[in-house]
C-alpha cells in the first residue's frame, strides 16, 4: 500500500484482538488500548502500540491523536455505557472514522443517531450470513456495500449455462450488473465481460445491484 493506514483499537477482547492481528498482518500501524494488562502483554509484539488504560477517560483517548489516524474500532464486549462512552469522546477527540462493535440491536439504534461510520453486530451478520447459505447453497458470498446495495457471487443458474451475457439479458430481468466471471477451476476472475461471453457450469458470477434484486436472482434455477 502507498501509505501505510493506521487505526486505534480501543478493546482487545476476542473481537478487537481478532481485528488487531489481521490488521497488521495487512501491514497497517495498530495502537490497541484495554484495561486488562494481560490483553496488552498478549499483543505487544504485533501492535505499533499497546497500552493499558481506561478508554471511557477522555484525557486518555485525547492522547492517542485520534484526529490522525485512519479509523478507530472500539469493541468493548457487553458493557453498552462504556462503549457509548467510548465512541462520545472518540468523536469529541475528532476522530475522522468510527467502527464500533454493538451488542443489541438497541445499542446499533444508539450508535446510529450517534454518527458512526459503521456498526458491527457480529452475532447477528454470521448468524444471517449462515442462514442465507444454508438456503440459497448457489450463493458462494454475500458483500454488504451500505443499506441497500451488495455484491453477490453465485454459480450460474442452470437455465443461464450456454447462453451469453446478452442472451441472459440479466441487467434488463433482474436489475443487477455482471461485473464479473470467475472460474471455479482456476479461480481466475474475469472483469466486466463482453457481451457474447457464454456461460458455463464452471463459472460463478459476481453481481451488483440492490439486494432486493439480488435477492430475486438467487432463487433463479
Amino acid at each position: 500500500m502507498s501509505k501505510t493506514k493506521h487505526f486505534v483499537l480501543i478493546g482487545l477482547g476476542s473481537f478487537g484482538t481478532a481485528v488487531a492481528q489481521r490488521l497488521s498482518h495487512n501491514g497497517c500501524r495498530v495502537t490497541g488500548i484495554d484495561a486488562n494488562p494481560q490483553r496488552v502483554e498478549a499483543l505487544k509484539d504485533i501492535l505499533y502500540a499497546a497500552l493499558v488504560g481506561d478508554a471511557t477517560d477522555y484525557h486518555a483517548l485525547e492522547e492517542l491523536g485520534l484526529e490522525q489516524v485512519d479509523t478507530v474500532v472500539i469493541s468493548l464486549g457487553e458493557d453498552l455505557a462504556r462503549s457509548l462512552l467510548a465512541t462520545l469522546h472518540a468523536k469529541e477527540c475528532g476522530a475522522k472514522r468510527i467502527v464500533v462493535k454493538a451488542i443489541s440491536q438497541d445499542h446499533m439504534k444508539l450508535l446510529s443517531n450517534m454518527g458512526v461510520s459503521r456498526v458491527i453486530f457480529p452475532e447477528t451478520d454470521i448468524a444471517v450470513q449462515l442462514a442465507d447459505q444454508l438456503t440459497w447453497t448457489n450463493v458462494l458470498d454475500v458483500l454488504a456495500i451500505d443499506s441497500e446495495f451488495s455484491f453477490m457471487e453465485t454459480a450460474v443458474p442452470n437455465s443461464m449455462i450456454g447462453k451469453s451475457l446478452q442472451e441472459a439479458d440479466i441487467r434488463r430481468r433482474f436489475g443487477v450488473w455482471v461485473v464479473g466471471l470467475r472460474d471455479a477451476l482456476t479461480q481466475k476472475l474475469r472483469m466486466f465481460p463482453e457481451a457474447n461471453y457464454v456461460f458455463t457450469d464452471d463459472h460463478a458470477i459476481l453481481l451488483l445491484g440492490k439486494t432486493t434484486d439480488l435477492e430475486k436472482f438467487r432463487n433463479l434455477e
